[in-house]
């Protein structure tokens, strides 16, 4: 269940770490591993600094590595470091928590020697993702735990459905976003959706979409 937290120093001025088919919603915790050297170095300094980073995706799909030129979708999310371990492999893995959207205002290219771009970002327009509604239930709810129930099924995905039903509005909307294999746009359209009852309303689009237009082994819809 989301609860409030201690309000953050939201930076201007963010590392950002882009990642196709990959949006970080406020509250939401998201694990990643981190091994390309220039966001290896990323991390380093964040964790010297704030923890802060900034996650956005490119506008066009791209496997690991996404290269530096790459177009950024406009709206974004500022995610806290909140766990951190070095296994030694010249990898890290890191959970970041969801703090609030942002509007890319600039980017910056990246210092020769780090190698990471950083953004310049504006969340005048997001200050309501600092607080959690605490709703515990909402439209579409009862539609949308049936939908992804027969989803889940044609993807052959496996859930813990008393969890799943018992969560609370917000947290089971935001987890479906991160969580569901829907297409980069398709999440990039959630993200930015203005509030979770929008965010619902689409939900249940996509889920009716793919199980009326279900992929064969050879990737294409019937």
């Amino acid at each position: 269940m989301v609860i409030a937290r201690n309000p953050f120093q939201l930076p201007e001025r963010m590392a950002v770490f882009p990642l196709s088919g990959v949006v970080l919603m406020p509250f939401g915790h998201l694990p990643l591993h981190i091994f390309e050297p220039r966001y290896l170095n990323m991390i380093d300094d964040a964790l010297g600094g704030s923890r802060i980073i900034a996650l956005a995706q490119p506008r066009l799909p791209f496997d690991n590595p996404v290269p530096n030129d790459a177009a950024l979708y406009d709206i974004g999310t500022a995610g806290r470091i909140i766990s951190f371990a070095d296994p030694g492999n010249g990898r890290y893995h890191i959970t970041l928590e969801g703090l609030a959207r942002f509007r890319i205002q600039s980017v910056i290219e990246p210092d020769a020697a780090r190698g990471y771009r950083s953004v310049v970002a504006d969340f005048s327009v997001f200050q309501d993702d600092l607080q959690p509604t605490q709703l515990e239930d909402g439209p579409e709810r009862a539609r949308i735990l049936a939908l992804l129930r027969e989803y889940f099924s044609d993807k052959e995905i496996d859930a813990d459905w008393d969890s799943v039903s018992e969560a609370p509005y917000e947290a089971l909307i935001s987890s479906l976003v991160m969580t569901c294999p829907f297409e980069p746009g398709e999440k990039q359209a959630l993200l930015e959706c203005k509030n979770h009852f929008e965010r619902a309303r689409m939900l249940v689009s996509l889920f009716e979409v793919s199980i009326e237009n279900p992929v064969t082994p050879s990737g294409f819809k019937h």
